[in-house]
């Protein structure tokens, strides 16, 4: 029974995690989203006033069962912390502990107490608190959406370089606030008489919002304010070359592991060795299909070819279809005779698949004559059960 329990809270603890790729984590992520929206919706709607008495009524009903869902959501969340590998080696109670006082975990909890007071009416929709509400679930959506821990990461990962910039940021800053306050303050006392009221007209120029509701009038004060905005342009393009070369970096890194992760499912690349498997898995791109996707239609050029890490394909022929599944591999033959594609293939149920393009092969037959033979062999062996039967198309479907 405890085996049992374990092994459903192992998957359910799966499913609910945001970098599951399964069929249930990406149905979970869309109805999340989904309720969430009409949450958001419900609530947003409720504020106008003068509404009739069943829209109130079903806006209401709406975010009962918005609510519901969450609770439901984080009670699951709760029990199914202790699956977590950061919580390894902690007992449940201090795993379940853990989670509940992480961001995840409080975001979770803060967002259903207001809408169960909205549900009650103990507070009522148009009050501050419905607006809090609003904005803890938009919290809980940004803390479940996988890009804001890859955010956290480039933020750690370009942390020194980040800080030097911010510390350039904060000294153009103070210093034109500085000069801008010494011109400027006997012509307009009000405006830049004082430091702070300074650095406002210098973060707003900085930062190239121009709000034009405060402007140096001296000479003096112009120059500082052209070398500001010539500043501010330079700084905040910096700032965005190193964040967006941190996430180019960081998606090359994850784009390898769930490339790697797949790649290891399939029999022909696990016997390659880790060194040649290391080289093949930067051409290869995961494609996740829903059942019954056309994935590739007779008489199309050959572009590509794909090995089936998860799921099953049919191969639609004349005769009888025949299917593939793990580890098998198609469109080889449209790649090696350069010939339009000789069948179509349909996924069967969710499948995952990785493609190989007709540039990235031609490279890998160069550098990695053992995957090429393998699939030679196989294509000379599809090849002579076509010409003997005709039941399997020369494209190697």
């Amino acid at each position: 029974m405890a085996a049992t329990t374990s092994t459903l809270r192992a998957r359910v603890h799966a499913t609910l995690r945001h970098s599951d790729d399964s069929p249930g984590g990406r149905r979970w992520r869309a109805f999340h989203l989904f309720v969430l929206g009409a949450g958001l919706l419900a609530v947003a709607i409720s504020s106008v006033e003068n509404l009739p008495d069943f829209i109130d009524w079903l806006l209401a009903a709406i975010i009962a069962l918005v609510a519901a869902v969450f609770l439901v959501e984080y009670a699951l969340r709760l029990w199914s912390a202790p699956e977590s590998p950061r919580y390894g080696g902690l007992s449940e109670g201090r795993a379940r502990l853990k989670w509940a006082l992480s961001a995840t975990g409080l975001i979770g909890l803060l967002a259903i107490v207001p809408a169960f007071a909205i549900t009650t009416r103990t507070v009522s929709a148009d009050s501050d608190l419905a607006a809090i509400f609003c904005i803890l679930w938009i919290l809980k959506l940004g803390v479940h959406a996988p890009a804001m821990g890859t955010l956290a990461r480039v933020i750690s990962n370009e942390r020194a370089t980040l800080s030097s910039v911010l510390i350039v940021f904060i000294i153009v800053l103070v210093a034109a606030a500085t000069a801008t306050h010494l011109f400027e303050r006997d012509g307009q006392p009000k405006l830049f008489g004082s430091l702070p009221a300074s650095l406002w007209w210098a973060v707003v120029t900085l930062t190239t919002t121009g709000y034009g509701d405060v402007v140096p009038h001296t000479v003096g004060g112009k120059m500082v304010g052209a070398v500001v905005m010539v500043s501010g342009i330079l700084v905040l393009a910096l700032m965005t070359g190193i964040l967006a070369t941190g996430f180019a970096e960081e998606e090359r890194r994850r784009e390898y592991l769930r490339v790697w992760g797949q790649v290891v499912k399939v029999p022909m690349f696990t016997e390659l060795g880790t060194v040649t498997l290391s080289e093949i898995v930067g051409k290869l791109r995961v494609r996740h299909y829903p059942p019954r996707f056309v994935v590739v239609r007779r008489d199309e050029p050959g572009d590509s070819m794909f090995f089936i890490a998860d799921g099953e394909v049919e191969v639609r022929l004349p005769r009888e279809p025949v299917r593939l599944g793990q580890g098998g591999f198609f469109g080889e033959m449209a790649l090696l005779d350069r010939l339009p594609r000789s069948a179509t293939i349909v996924t069967t149920q969710p499948t995952t698949l990785l493609v190989l393009y007709a540039s990235d092969f031609y490279d890998v037959a160069a550098h990695i004559p053992s995957l090429v033979a393998a699939v030679e062999k196989e294509a000379r062996r599809r090849r002579q059960e076509n010409e003997g039967s005709r039941a399997i198309p020369s494209d190697g479907e």
